[in-house]
């Protein structure tokens, strides 16, 4: 255990944290170069697409340091601020993780934020100024910068080109010195942690899993600590990246575990495995609890898909534990789900998953927000469908989702942010400089963060800003319903919950966009 190293990468989006990956990869001999291919542990074709990370990956390299062989298990994260939970799911089986951070850009709010995470999950956290090959790049800015915001040492930061190469060695060197090795006993009984599953239509439900004491061969009865189903281990390894199988993983280690399990419920992200014969052993602490933000019905354009639709859903939310669903049935759409998200780019890459691996041809609602309304008899309901809403008469008051949003951006863009904040409904709460960058919050609601916002915040700022978000609370506002109506029929997929400020120009929008789209396809 000595010689075992578990870390995670927390970077934000583009800072070169799968362009590392690769590298680390390559030096430590886990794939030849001819059988390398950029982004590795990107595997779903929508994140190299996208170029962003979406679910946590995880491989097993051996590297050399003064004569001494390392077992180090990297545990790959996302770094958009939709997959945070990810993030935490990942560092929850790690010691260390290498805070990436572009040496032209410098920190982002939302590396910000999985930092200030990886903290409070009792992680030691490496600073790594990376892209140092760029002729804009400034490392001693930046890491003043990593140590004015995020408040760690960062003098002595490996300066590394990911895509050259230089300084993986050093990284390395002081990645093996500086995380320490996991905490465990081999002799104690089995508890291990399920970090992430996933269905395999051969193998049945496919686990990985961090050994916290004990270990667990090839043939072992054991069980799911919350379920109390027993299982036996048919087969159990690594990835290096490529699936090796073997005979027995240890405490401290981090590997894939097979055991026929068909049921797609059956091995539950953040539970336990102990031994099977075992009534003694606690569960190890799992996950927070991630509730969905952002809520749309989705609907198969073909009628006779639904049963298909249903199956997917099933097996995408086995490895997605923050996807929620429900049937619903709309009058002009026909049998669907309505689903929460953690945000709109989850939602389309979920979409998307199911359109590509899936086969669906899907329509989607637009995107709302969970509301609370107080009911005049002083019932309080959790609203996130505008078909919810009681009757007017029977609504005290409703209140909406506020969020508190970080935005990072350098010192001239401070005036646009500003007035996009504030024609958002934003409340401005700090502002703090760093150099030459800015870090602003603002208090807002949901709604007006979930649809465009992202990309109007880039606008303004000619594309240099980050945002990071999370939610405070609720509170009470001058909120209506819109609903829809064609050829005198209201349309409930079109109806939507808005605050009344913008009631009569959303209304002319929606209005305008149905008229040209229905007569369009008369």
């Amino acid at each position: 255990m000595k010689k075992i190293r578990n870390f995670s990468i927390i970077a934000h989006i583009d800072h070169g944290k799968s362009t590392l990956s690769d590298r680390l990869i390559e030096y430590c001999g886990g794939l030849s170069s001819r059988e390398m291919a950029d982004q590795i542990l990107d595997s779903m074709d929508i994140e190299r697409e996208r170029g962003i990370t979406i679910k946590a990956q995880a491989v097993s390299l051996n590297y050399q340091k003064d004569g001494e062989e390392y077992l180090l298990n990297f545990i790959d994260t996302p770094g958009h601020v939709d997959f945070s939970y990810e993030v935490s799911r990942s560092l929850s089986a790690c010691e260390g993780a290498l805070l990436v951070v572009d040496g032209s850009q410098g920190v982002e709010a939302q590396t910000l934020a999985n930092c200030y995470t990886a903290v409070e999950q009792g992680l030691e956290v490496l600073p790594v100024i990376n892209k140092i090959d760029l002729p804009q790049a400034e490392p001693d800015r930046v890491k003043n910068e990593v140590e004015e915001m995020v408040g760690i040492n960062a003098s002595d930061a490996p300066l590394v080109s990911a895509k050259t190469g230089e300084g993986i060695k050093t990284l390395l060197n002081k990645l093996v010195t500086d995380i320490p090795p996991p905490i465990g006993d081999k002799n104690k009984k089995l508890q291990a942690l399920i970090i992430d599953s996933w269905f395999d239509s051969y193998l049945g439900v496919v686990s990985l899993i961090r050994i916290k004491n004990g270990s667990i061969k090839k043939g072992q009865k054991f069980k799911i600590f919350s379920n109390g189903q027993s299982h036996i281990v048919d087969d159990i390894g690594i990835f290096s990246p490529k699936k090796i199988s073997q005979q027995e993983l240890s405490s401290g280690e981090v590997g894939y575990l097979v055991a026929g399990i068909k049921d797609i419920k059956g091995a539950p992200v953040g539970d336990t495995i102990i031994d099977f014969n075992d009534d003694i052993t606690k569960p190890l602490s799992g996950f927070k609890k991630v509730n969905p933000k952002v809520f749309a019905s989705l609907f198969t354009l073909n009628s006779d898909d639904y049963e298909k639709f249903r199956d997917a859903l099933s097996k995408l939310v086995l490895n997605d534990s923050s996807l929620v669903y429900e049937p619903e049935v709309s009058d002009a759409l026909g049998f669907g789900f309505r689903c929460g998200f953690l945000g709109t780019l989850h939602m389309e890459v979920v979409r998307e998953r199911l359109e590509r691996e899936y086969d669906l041809d899907l329509i989607s609602t637009a995107p709302s927000v969970e509301y609370e309304v107080l009911k005049t008899d002083g019932e309080i309901l959790k609203c996130d469908n505008p078909s919810q809403l009681p009757l007017p008469n029977e609504i005290d008051e409703i209140r909406e989702p506020i969020v508190s949003v970080t935005i990072i951006s350098p010192n001239d863009y401070v005036g646009n942010i500003i007035t996009l904040c504030t024609s958002k409904r934003g409340t401005q709460k700090d502002m703090k400089y760093f150099g030459n960058q800015v870090s602003i919050t603002f208090d807002m609601p949901l709604s007006s963060v979930i649809i465009d916002f992202f990309d109007q915040i880039k606008s303004s700022t000619k594309g240099f800003a980050s945002i990071e978000y999370s939610l405070i609370g609720f509170q009470k506002s001058d909120l209506t319903k819109i609903d829809v109506l064609i050829n005198n029929n209201k349309v409930d997929a079109l109806s939507m919950i808005v605050h009344k400020s913008f009631s009569v120009s959303k209304a002319r929008e929606i209005a305008k966009f149905t008229k040209i789209n229905t007569t369009s396809n008369v």
